[in-house]
């Protein structure tokens, strides 16, 4: 039986299998919207309008397919709650937690980058 760690072992020394992973990673995550979203929700469960508010410029429109893309993927769940009127939540599944580690890093590499090549130490400050 083959490992996940016999899996990434096979991906790292094999080019072909690497950019595989590479591509799968990036067709779930494609986009410019899901990596805010799966960050919104690293912070707990939300309701759509809370994510809306969260993720500065994103349509209703847009949050609404990306969410669909998501869940379709295994990263989010929808919860439908039985009120009057029907309230609905996001929340991460396993596999969506997971990302939490790799966001973590692409927000070291975004604060660095900002600060080197953009100039600015600090990003603009948005009410949430």
């Amino acid at each position: 039986m083959e490992t996940l760690a016999m899996r990434i072992k096979l991906a790292k020394s094999c080019p072909a299998h690497y950019i595989l992973a590479i591509n799968d990673t990036m067709n779930v995550l494609s986009g410019k919207w899901k990596l805010p979203i799966l960050g919104s929700l690293l912070k707990g469960s939300k309701r759509f309008t809370e994510m809306q508010r969260h993720i500065p410029g994103i349509t209703p429109r847009m949050l609404s397919k990306e969410l669909k893309d998501l869940e379709m993927n295994g990263m989010v769940k929808r919860i439908v709650y039985s009120t009057l009127p029907a309230s609905v939540e996001y929340v991460l599944t396993p596999s969506g937690d997971s990302m939490a580690e790799v966001l973590d890093k692409m927000v070291e590499w975004g604060l660095k980058h900002r600060k080197e090549f953009i100039g600015k130490s600090e990003p603009q400050d948005i009410s949430l």
